[in-house]
C-alpha cells in the first residue's frame, strides 16, 4: 500500500511539475469563460490539495526532508533564474511549507533547502518586466511576503479560526490571552509543526509499517527541466 500511495502522489507531482492553467484551443472550443474559470480553479485546487498531502506525508515520515528539499527547489526553479514559475507553483510552495515549515526547517537537509527556496521566492517577488511593473501580481507577491515573515518569526503566525474547545480549553485561552494582554480573538500557532498525536504514534510504535523513510519509491525526486 505504501509503495502504491508514493506511486501515486509522485505521479501527480511530476504531472504538477508539467501542468499549465492554461487550455489549448481544442480544450477551450464550446466552452464560455465561466466554465473555463471553474475548470481552471479545479485544476488548482487539485494541485493545492496535491501538495498539502505531501506535506502530511512528510509530516508522517513517509518522505524525508531530502526528498521534500528537491520538490521545492524544484518547483521554484532553484537552477533556472532566468525562467518564471507559474503563478500556481508559489501558490504550491508556500501551501506546502504553511505546512510543513517548523518541522522541515527544524533538520539539516530541510534548513538548507528553505533557505535556498525562500531567497529564490524574494527574488521572484521583486522581479519586474520591461516596463518597470513587478512579474507577479501583488496577490502573489503578498503571499511570499507572508511565508518569509512567518519563518522569520519562527514560523508562530496568529489564527482567527475557531474549533470546538471544552470548557478547560477555553478557560486555558482565557488566562494565555490575559497573560499576554492579546485582545483580537487570535491565537498563534507554529505554522508546520507536526501534530502531537503524530508524535506520540511514532514513540507508541503505531505509525504502522510505513513510518520509517529509508524504503519505498519515492526517494529520488527525478530532476528534470520544467517546459
Amino acid at each position: 500500500f505504501k509503495s502504491t500511495l508514493l506511486n501515486v502522489t509522485q505521479n501527480e507531482f511530476e504531472q504538477l511539475s508539467k501542468d499549465s492553467l492554461d487550455f489549448t484551443e481544442e480544450e477551450k472550443e464550446g466552452k464560455d469563460k465561466e466554465e473555463l474559470d471553474f475548470l481552471r480553479k479545479k485544476k488548482k485546487d487539485r494541485c493545492l490539495a496535491n501538495m498539502k498531502f505531501i506535506g502530511h506525508l512528510f509530516l508522517r515520515s513517509l518522505l524525508t526532508a531530502r526528498i521534500i528539499g528537491q520538490i521545492i527547489q524544484e518547483l521554484a526553479m532553484c537552477d533556472a533564474a532566468d525562467k518564471f514559475p507559474a503563478e500556481h507553483i508559489l501558490e504550491c510552495i508556500c501551501e506546502l511549507l504553511n505546512s510543513i515549515g517548523y518541522t522541515l526547517d527544524s533538520m539539516p537537509a530541510g534548513k538548507e533547502a528553505i533557505k535556498q527556496v525562500g531567497g529564490r521566492l524574494v527574488d521572484l517577488q521583486q522581479r519586474k518586466d520591461a516596463k518597470g511593473k513587478g512579474v507577479y501580481p501583488m496577490r502573489i507577491r503578498f503571499m511570499i511576503q507572508d511565508l518569509i515573515d512567518t519563518r522569520n518569526a519562527g514560523w508562530m503566525k496568529k489564527s482567527f479560526k475557531a474549533a470546538a474547545k471544552t470548557k478547560e480549553e477555553i478557560r486555558q485561552d482565557a488566562q494565555r490571552d490575559e497573560r499576554t494582554q492579546k485582545t483580537d480573538g487570535s491565537e498563534v500557532m507554529i505554522a508546520g509543526q507536526r501534530p502531537a498525536w503524530m508524535i506520540a504514534d511514532a514513540r507508541d510504535g503505531n505509525s504502522g509499517p510505513g513510518f520509517k523513510t529509508d524504503d519505498g519509491p519515492w526517494q529520488d525526486v527525478p530532476s528534470k527541466s520544467r517546459r
